[in-house]
């Protein structure tokens, strides 16, 4: 089974050094002082940690999208 891709927008900045301990996540800083992380997640119980990881260090969580699966993902790119 594919994992899905998803886009978790935050409230802040994070720089991208973050990236390991967000398994691996894309860490994309906007102008309007938000931070998009992207990528493939492989379940939900990973997913439920990186949310846990998030409220975590207080950042407010604005979106959180399954873009699709990977497979799908890695077509695109």
């Amino acid at each position: 089974m594919a994992s899905d891709v998803y886009r978790i927008t935050i409230k802040g900045h994070l720089d991208s050094e973050w990236s390991d301990w967000f398994n691996g996540l894309t860490i994309m800083r906007e102008d309007n002082g938000e931070t998009v992380l992207s990528g493939p997640v492989v379940d939900q119980t990973a997913l439920h940690g990186i949310l846990m990881r998030i409220r975590d260090l207080g950042l407010p969580l604005l979106s959180l999208t399954c873009i699709k699966p990977e497979s799908e993902y890695e077509r695109l790119e």
